[in-house]
Order: structure tokens, then C-alpha cells, then sequence
């Protein structure tokens, strides 16, 4: 459960910053509130998943689906560019996140 929790946060985390973007500078209604809901449900189950994980490894784990799932979104709606080694620092960011896991010793 701790772990559903800390993605939702990150998944909410991503749809605020997702919504930010099309809120124009909060020039745009729908976005904009889409923006403060998600942001606000992000911090919530971040909150949440904090009572059951250690602080260090939910914050970067919640900051780290933040990035990969911006930069996605990022490619795929905005038509934003990687260069080469964005996409090697996205994979090592990856690769910590899952070494983080693995070798956790509270989890």
C-alpha cells in the first residue's frame, strides 16, 4: 500500500506540472485548477506514503517519477527534444531508482 501511495503522488506529481504547462502562466481556467487539485492530491498521498517510508528514499523516489514522467510527456505532447545525454542522465536516474529498491534495507 505505502508503495500505491507514493506513485499516486508521483502520477499527480506529474499531471500538475503536465496541467502548469497548459495553464499558460495560470492564464487558462480548467488547467489551472487541474494544476492546484493535482498538486494538492500529490502532496496528500506523498504525505501519506511518508508515515510508512523512510523521508530520503519516498522524496527521491516521488522526484524521480516526476522527471521521467514530465520528460515522456514532455517528447510526446510538446514535441520537446532530448539530446543524448539527457536521455543517459534519465536512464542513470532510473537505475538509481532501482538500486535504491533493491538494496533498501526498511523496505
Amino acid at each position: 500500500m505505502k508503495w500505491l501511495m507514493l506513485l499516486l503522488a508521483g502520477i499527480f506529481e506529474i499531471a500538475w506540472a503536465i496541467a502548469m504547462k497548459y495553464s499558460n502562466g495560470f492564464s487558462v481556467l480548467i488547467p489551472s485548477v487541474i494544476t492546484a487539485v493535482t498538486y494538492i492530491l500529490s502532496a496528500v498521498f506523498l504525505a501519506l506514503a511518508l508515515k510508512y517510508l523512510p523521508l530520503g528514499m519516498a522524496y527521491v523516489m516521488w522526484v524521480a517519477f516526476g522527471i521521467i514522467g514530465t520528460t515522456i510527456l514532455g517528447v510526446l505532447l510538446f514535441s520537446e527534444k532530448l539530446t543524448v545525454l539527457q536521455i543517459i542522465s534519465i536512464i542513470l536516474i532510473i537505475i538509481g531508482v532501482i538500486g535504491l529498491k533493491l538494496f533498501a534495507k526498511q523496505l
